[in-house]
């Protein structure tokens, strides 16, 4: 009996919050409930694209492991980056030919194999999953598609837990800079800026070069201006190689390297 006493002295008070505040109610509302339905989707996703992939592909081709993808997601949800973004992401590595990559988001190991079969055959990739259902089981996909251990890493843990640990992972070539070549960044977008901070702190970006490659899943994001109004306040290091409806390329570079930015 005393809840009804005590709340209705306050019922003025609550309306006039939910009238300032209602926008941002809502908006975080629906974003919590858009992160715990991607959660369960992704999670159901995982197991169903994995056992339609394994059983269906040729073991040992990854060209056949990838179209395999593309038929699920043809008649299936799923959230792999699929064959458009793919053939983009295929034309950036074979035009920045990196020999280190990073990963971020595995998602089912789509990504993964894609990158690995454009490295050369001392290249190497290193990959990041937070869920490790998702690690486990895309790591099992990399396998299939006949990759080998020595040629990529899975690490399952967060982005921000990972980066200060990747040193350990790059074991510098003769003659080339220490870093990764190319960064592909596949995960939470909110993490997209606290990451790229971070690689650059870590100095994991490579000095004469890095791209790094954002898939963009909602263009309404917030943290997606965050970043961008980051990368153009920083012209000495960064330019928009770039800028398509699901996927941004930025340059980096040290300006003490002295190397030319050429635009495309």
């Amino acid at each position: 009996m005393w809840l009804p006493a005590v709340s209705i002295p306050l019922l003025p008070a609550f309306i006039m919050l939910s009238s300032r505040y209602r926008v941002k109610v809502v908006a975080l509302c629906h974003g919590a409930l858009a992160w715990a339905l991607r959660m369960m989707r992704g999670r159901v996703c995982v197991r169903s694209t994995h056992a339609f992939v394994f059983c269906k592909c040729t073991h040992g081709n990854a060209d056949s492991v990838l179209e395999t993808f593309d038929l699920y997601g043809d008649t299936h949800p799923s959230v792999c980056i699929g064959p458009q973004i793919g053939e983009v992401l295929d034309e950036a590595v074979r035009r920045v030919r990196p020999s280190r990559v990073l990963e971020l988001g595995m998602h089912c190991g789509y990504s993964s194999v894609r990158l690995l079969r454009l490295l050369p055959s001392a290249g190497r990739l290193v990959t990041v999953e937070l869920d490790p259902l998702t690690a486990e089981l895309g790591e099992e996909i990399i396998l299939v598609a006949g990759f080998k251990h020595t040629q990529f890493q899975v690490l399952t843990c967060s982005s921000g837990e990972s980066i200060p640990t990747l040193h350990s992972f790059l074991e510098p070539d003769q003659g080339t800079s220490e870093g990764f070549n190319l960064v592909l960044m596949d995960h939470d977008p909110h993490q997209y800026l606290p990451d790229l901070l971070a690689l650059e702190r870590e100095e994991l970006l490579c000095p004469s070069g890095c791209s790094v490659l954002l898939i963009i899943r909602d263009l309404r994001a917030e943290s997606l201006r965050e970043i961008m109004d980051y990368i153009k306040a920083k012209p000495e290091c960064y330019c928009i190689k770039a800028e398509l409806q699901f996927m941004i390329e930025i340059f980096f570079q040290k300006e003490s390297t002295g190397v030319t930015v050429n635009h495309v």
